[in-house]
C-alpha cells in the first residue's frame, strides 16, 4: 500500500467536506430565480421547538420567480409561524398566503443588489479558500510529522508535498468554476 495515501485520503475528505459546505452557502444566496434551496436555513418555532422549514412544510417552485410553501399541517398557527420566520430572515421577502399555501416571489434584483451579492458570493468563496489552506496545512504537518518519525523516507515525504498541492490546486479550481456559476446567476435577469 502507497504510504502517503491515508495523508492524501484525508485531504481529499476533508476538501470534500468544504466544498459541500460552500454549496450549501451559495444555494442559501437569492438570485433572480426561485430555488427551495432559500429557504433551507430558515427555522420555524413548530410548538416551541425551532424546526428547519422544509420539515414541517412541502417546498416547490410553480414558475421560475415564486415558491410555493405548503405547510404539512396547515393549522392557523403555523402558518402564522412559518409566515414570522420568513419575514424575520434575511431574504427580504414577504409571503403572501391564501390560508392553505405561501408563495413567495422573487423580485429582479437591481443592479445594485447583484453587485453586493456577487460580492458576498465572492467573499464566502474567500473564507472557504483560507479553510482549504489550513486543511492543507494540517496535512503537511502530519506528512512531516511521519517523515520525523521514520514511517515516510525524504522522497515519499516530497512526493506527498506534491500530490497534496495538486490536490488543492484541483479543489481551488473546482470552488473557481463555482465561483463563476454562481456569479453568473446573479448578474443575469
Amino acid at each position: 500500500m502507497d504510504p502517503i495515501a491515508p495523508f492524501l485520503q484525508e485531504l481529499k475528505n476533508k476538501t470534500d467536506k468544504t466544498v459541500q459546505h460552500l454549496r450549501e452557502q451559495l444555494g442559501t444566496i437569492r438570485t433572480g430565480r426561485a430555488s427551495p434551496t432559500l429557504v433551507d436555513t430558515i427555522r420555524v418555532d413548530y410548538y416551541g421547538s425551532p424546526t428547519p422549514l422544509a420539515q414541517v412544510a412541502h417546498i416547490s417552485v410553480p414558475e421560475p420567480r415564486q415558491l410555493m410553501i405548503k405547510p404539512f399541517d396547515g393549522s392557523p398557527p403555523v402558518m402564522k409561524e412559518i409566515e414570522r420566520a420568513i419575514l424575520k430572515s434575511d431574504l427580504g421577502l414577504n409571503p403572501q398566503s391564501d390560508g392553505k399555501v405561501l408563495r413567495l416571489s422573487m423580485p429582479p434584483l437591481s443592479g445594485e443588489q447583484r453587485g453586493k451579492l456577487a460580492a458576498k458570493v465572492k467573499d464566502i468563496v474567500e473564507q472557504n479558500r483560507v479553510a482549504l489552506r489550513n486543511e492543507r496545512r494540517d496535512t503537511l504537518k502530519h506528512v512531516d510529522q511521519a517523515k520525523k518519525d521514520g514511517a515516510l523516507t525524504e522522497d515519499q515525504g516530497k512526493k506527498a508535498h506534491d500530490a497534496i498541492d495538486k490536490e488543492l490546486k484541483a479543489v481551488e479550481h473546482k470552488m473557481d468554476e463555482i465561483l463563476k456559476a454562481k456569479t453568473k446567476e446573479i448578474m443575469e435577469e
